[in-house]
């Protein structure tokens, strides 16, 4: 007998998978930044264009993930009018 799903399980489910999901690989990893301004002035340009890609990377994705919310947004509307014709054609 299958196992019930049911909102909780289903609500835990999706916070197990978490960042173990497709999309946080593609989310780049947080630039290391060391705990003394020691290290910080002896690693500054290295830092810097840890940050740097950091941030152009991650907005990249952003941009990403915003066109293809549209994208399936758009699909779906075109999903939904060809099932209205789907119904009207079959009822």
């Amino acid at each position: 007998m299958p196992w019930p799903v049911t909102g909780r399980t289903l609500a835990l489910a999706i916070l197990l998978a978490g960042e173990t999901g497709p999309a946080a690989a593609c989310i780049p990893p947080r630039p290391f930044l060391p705990q003394s301004e020691e290290h910080m002035q002896l690693y500054t340009e290295l830092i810097r264009h840890d940050f740097e890609t950091y941030i152009t990377t991650v907005q990249d994705y952003f941009r990403c993930l915003d066109e293809e919310r549209a994208r399936a947004f758009a699909e779906a509307h075109e999903v939904s009018a060809d099932y209205e014709r789907f119904i009207s054609a079959v009822e």
